[in-house]
């Protein structure tokens, strides 16, 4: 938290696990605090609490009530933006936009989400009730893609004006130029984010083993959370052993090393809204194989910028990879069109800038009787 005495107004971001346990949404926040805006100050509240310690969650969500109700009393402008998904992202918001209702708090929503329009789809009546009122009651509602204004505009009946897409942003990690004397033997395929059936896992390891990738021109590393002991028997069980390489979870700077390492960015899921993973591919340059979920075919062209394959299709994405370990001249020019796109749409600093002219708009205004208290 931030005291009273800044005369930068604040942006207070709302996040279950923090930058540091909040997964794709702790990271984005993250590298928005990185930017150091000269315009706002930007804070971050930790929600929940590590997901590994649901114990703690109560402290963390009165911690942040606390917060809120001790912001509305200082002179300087305070916009808050709740970061939303599913699930108990949502619960926790319902009741953070609730009392920033009552206590006269503006307040913006960032949903992010693999698949929101389900989630809403399973919520008991009151539930529903009560999230339409959150949305409803927001200064602002970003989005990531047309999916998800749609779920948000019609579902939720929050009018045109109010709604924004603001895909997702990633820092530019600089060109990687490779040095061919030091060209690899293997081909290296990556994959980055929790280790699960959502993500596609499954399919990827039943697409390494499938025929036409048996032989030795190629390695991978399945990198994240979830039941890695699991997925290794499995890898075992497929003969996978030798080439398949489970690191586990991995931070931000080992995440960077291996991307610097790879060839190919592969996520096969089957729901997403728009994969921090997918952008950091395509910021490294590499070539991406990804789904038709989310708003990933919003922005990425098949065949021009990215390889796209139907979510749970081993048979197409078998045959993806294949020609990206088979092709040379395919990955490479896959990588450049990707990071050509990145460069043009999804830098940080326009991210930042457009985010900020959004908030702007919604920041309470003081009068001077208020500035000078």
């Amino acid at each position: 938290m931030t005291d009273g005495t800044s005369a930068v107004p604040v942006i207070m971001h709302y996040v279950a696990g923090g930058t540091e346990n909040g997964g794709g949404i702790g990271r984005l926040v993250g590298y928005i605090l990185n930017e150091n805006s000269a315009q706002y100050r930007h804070s971050v509240v930790d929600t929940r609490g590590p997901r590994w310690n649901p114990l703690v969650s109560p402290w963390h969500l009165a911690h942040a009530l606390f917060g809120m109700t001790a912001n509305q009393m200082q002179a300087t402008p305070r916009l808050h933006h709740l970061h939303i998904a599913g699930r108990g992202s949502t619960a926790r918001k319902i009741i953070l936009g609730a009392w920033a209702r009552l206590i006269g708090a503006p307040y913006v929503l960032h949903l992010h989400d693999y698949d929101y329009a389900s989630d809403l789809a399973r919520r008991p009546k009151w539930q529903f009730r009560a999230i339409k009122s959150l949305f409803q009651g927001a200064a602002q509602v970003i989005v990531l893609g047309q999916r998800d204004a749609a779920t948000v505009g019609y579902s939720l009946d929050v009018p045109k004006s109010k709604l924004t897409v603001l895909r997702n942003c990633v820092p530019d990690p600089g060109e990687t130029l490779v040095d061919p004397r030091t060209k690899r033997r293997r081909t290296s395929i990556l994959f980055l984010g929790q280790l699960g059936p959502r993500k596609g896992v499954p399919e990827l390891l039943a697409a390494l083993a499938s025929t036409g990738l048996e032989d030795g021109t190629w390695q991978a590393v399945i990198a994240g959370d979830g039941p890695i002991d699991h997925y290794r028997s499995e890898a075992a069980l497929l003969g996978l052993s030798g080439r398949v390489r489970f690191p586990g979870w991995v931070d931000a700077d080992g995440a960077d090393r291996l991307r610097k390492q790879a060839d190919i960015l592969v996520l096969p899921s089957h729901a997403e809204g728009f994969a921090m993973a997918v952008l950091e591919g395509l910021a490294q340059g590499l070539a991406v194989i990804t789904t038709r979920v989310g708003a990933h075919d919003e922005v990425l062209v098949d065949g021009q910028n990215a390889l796209l394959v139907p979510p749970g299709d081993v048979p197409a994405l078998s045959v993806a990879l294949t020609r990206l370990i088979n092709d040379e001249a395919l990955r490479t020019r896959l990588g450049a069109e990707g990071r050509r796109l990145f460069l043009s749409q999804f830098g940080i600093d326009g991210y930042v800038d457009a985010l900020e002219r959004l908030q702007s708009a919604q920041l309470p205004v003081f009068s001077d009787e208020r500035r000078s208290a």
